[in-house]
């Protein structure tokens, strides 16, 4: 599967802090490598984002995606109350 990112989820990702930022860079590294890891709790969302799919980053972070044939675009990181507050 090639994972790409969008614009918008490189700005966000510049934004955190170096834990963080390493953090995502590993799970996205353990999603390319084995995306059904329950480690990542991967799962479709609802709502404003209902044709995304969202994996656990750390603790609140969450990094949210598209699929697109073999494709997953990742377009959005944040923590939870930042997402769906």
């Amino acid at each position: 599967m090639t994972i790409s990112y969008t614009k918008n989820f490189i700005k966000q990702s510049k934004k955190l802090d170096s834990k963080q930022r390493a953090k995502l860079i590993s799970r996205i590294e353990l999603y390319s490598d084995k995306p059904v890891s329950p480690l990542l709790r991967d799962h479709a969302l609802k709502g404003k984002y209902k044709n995304y799919r969202s994996i656990d980053i750390s603790g609140d972070m969450r990094a949210l995606y598209l699929l697109s044939k073999n494709e997953a675009i990742f377009d959005i990181v944040g923590t939870h109350s930042q997402l769906y507050g």
